[in-house]
This record gives C-alpha cells, sequence and structure tokens, in this order.
C-alpha cells in the first residue's frame, strides 16, 4: 500500500510540473503566434481584396465584441476616413474549417472581394475554392449571398460542393456579422 501511494504522489507531481510547464509555454508563445497568423495567413488574403490600400489594415485593425465573442475587423481608409473593412469568418469545408476573409464596402455594403486564409481541402478538387475562378464571383456582388441551387448568383465546383457551399456559408456569417458591426464601424469613423 505504501509502494502505490507513493506511485501515485510521483506521478501527480510529474503530471502537475507537466502541466505548469505547458500551460505557461502557451501563454508565453501565444503573442507571437497571433502575430504570425496576422502577418503569414490574414494580411495575404487582405492584400488580395485591398491591394492598393493607403493604410496597414493589420495595424489600424480594431476588436468589438458581439454577445461576448471578440470579433476583429480590418479597416481600410481613404483619406483618414473607413471606406471598407475585412473580418474572416469560418464555414464547414470536407476538409475541416474553411476561413474566408470578406471584404465589404461600407457605403454600398457589397462585396468587394474575399480570400480563403486557412483551409485542409483535398488538393486539385476542393482546394479550388481559393482560386480566383470561385473567389472573384463574389466581387461587387450584395447580400444576401447564396448558391445558384439556393436562386442566387454564387456557382459552385463541381466535384467541390462541399467545400463551395462551406466557403458560402463563411460568407454568410461574415455578412451577418458585418450587419450587426456597422453601427459602430460608422461611429469610428
Amino acid at each position: 500500500m505504501k509502494e502505490m501511494i507513493k506511485m501515485v504522489l510521483v506521478l501527480t507531481i510529474l503530471c502537475g510540473v507537466a502541466g505548469l510547464s505547458l500551460s505557461s509555454l502557451k501563454i508565453t508563445t501565444a503573442k507571437r503566434i497571433e502575430e504570425q497568423v496576422l502577418t503569414y495567413v490574414q494580411e495575404p488574403a487582405i492584400i488580395k481584396i485591398f491591394p492598393n490600400s493607403e493604410n496597414s489594415p493589420v495595424e489600424d485593425r480594431k476588436t468589438f465584441n458581439i454577445k461576448g465573442k471578440d470579433i476583429t475587423i480590418f479597416p481600410i481608409k481613404e483619406d483618414g476616413k473607413i471606406s471598407a473593412i475585412a473580418l474572416e469568418s469560418f464555414g464547414k469545408g470536407y476538409g475541416g474549417n474553411i476561413g474566408v476573409m470578406v471584404g465589404f464596402d461600407i457605403k454600398t455594403d457589397s462585396l468587394l472581394g474575399i480570400g480563403i486564409t486557412t483551409m485542409k481541402e483535398t488538393p486539385g478538387i476542393g482546394s479550388v475554392v481559393g482560386e480566383p475562378k470561385f473567389t472573384q464571383q463574389f466581387v461587387g456582388i450584395a447580400p444576401p449571398i447564396a448558391s445558384k441551387k439556393e436562386k442566387g448568383t454564387i456557382d459552385t465546383v463541381s466535384g467541390a460542393t462541399i467545400s463551395s457551399l462551406g466557403t458560402i456559408t463563411a460568407v454568410k456569417k461574415a455578412v451577418q456579422t458585418y450587419t450587426q458591426l456597422k453601427p459602430e464601424i460608422i461611429k469610428e469613423n
């Protein structure tokens, strides 16, 4: 019995030390990971949508809280005023979540484009949703966003229907978020 207590005590101490080490590592690297995601994932998608932005949307980003959830927007400025924003949303694809950066014109509420931030779709099939042939369909359209099957304007990719619908879902979620945030964005202007 004494040996068993000793073993349990040693395992408890080892697990405690390991847990403490992992949590401190996470806390230490969280800021660096966030910077890497901004620089190498989100910023390239924003640049695809807004190649001629006067400001740095990543540096000028703002965070809003909607129903307890933090939403980061990336403002695009013209003459010092916000003319457009980008925000990231997610939809369920075949291989997991598809991250989509969606650009909005705040004057017309139309989409200025989308850029794929993250996806694990099948190369050459589902990954086609990241190519211009698919993403260009979103440029200039006004909500509501819907696939042709839903009597909308977005044509899904043959063989990648789930990936296409996941991307469309992400854009729809972004539209909902934008609609909720627009009064706050206008106040900021």
